[in-house]
C-alpha cells in the first residue's frame, strides 16, 4: 500500500506543479497586456505639436551652431589668404608659406573638430533632457568624460 500511496502523492504533486505552471504563465501574460496597454495609452496621450515643436527648436539651434562654426572657418581661410599675398621673396618665403599655411589649417581643422565635438555633446545633452534615447552608434558611458576630453583638444 506505501507503493500506492507513494505513486498517488507523486501523481497530486505533479497535477500541482503543472497548475502553479499554469498560473504563472497566467501572471506573465496578464502583466505583458498590462504594459502594451500603457504604451498604447502614452501614445495616445503624446502630445505630437509639443513633440514637433522642441525638435523644430532642438534643429534650430544645431542650425546656429553649424553656421557658427561655417563662419569662423571662412574667416579663418581669409586671414591664410591675406596671410600668403604679403609674404616677401618668393621661393624661401612660399615655402614658408606653403608649411605655415599647412600649420594654420592644422590648427583650424583641429580647433573646428573640438567644437563639432562640443557641438555633439551639446546635441546629446539635449537629447537626454527631452529624454531620448539613441538608436544608431554607441551611447557614451559618461557625458562628463566627453566634456572634458573636448576641452583638453582645444
Amino acid at each position: 500500500m506505501s507503493t500506492k500511496g507513494e505513486q498517488d502523492r507523486e501523481r497530486l504533486k505533479e497535477e500541482y506543479k503543472e497548475h502553479y505552471r499554469r498560473i504563472k504563465e497566467a501572471k506573465e501574460r496578464l502583466k505583458r497586456a498590462e504594459q502594451k496597454g500603457k504604451i498604447s495609452k502614452a501614445v495616445q496621450n503624446m502630445n505630437t505639436d509639443n513633440l514637433l515643436e522642441t525638435v523644430d527648436e532642438f534643429l534650430g539651434k544645431v542650425r546656429d551652431k553649424v553656421t557658427h562654426v561655417e563662419a569662423r572657418l571662412d574667416v579663418a581661410m581669409d586671414s591664410l589668404e591675406d596671410e600668403s599675398s604679403t609674404a616677401g621673396s618668393k621661393i624661401k618665403n612660399e615655402e614658408l608659406d606653403e608649411e605655415l599655411k599647412k600649420q594654420k589649417a592644422k590648427q583650424t581643422l583641429k580647433q573646428v573638430k573640438a567644437e563639432m565635438g562640443m557641438l555633439y555633446n551639446e546635441i546629446e545633452k539635449h537629447a537626454d533632457e527631452i529624454r531620448t534615447e539613441k538608436t544608431i552608434g554607441n551611447k557614451k558611458p559618461g557625458s562628463e568624460d566627453t566634456d572634458n576630453s573636448s576641452e583638453e583638444k582645444s
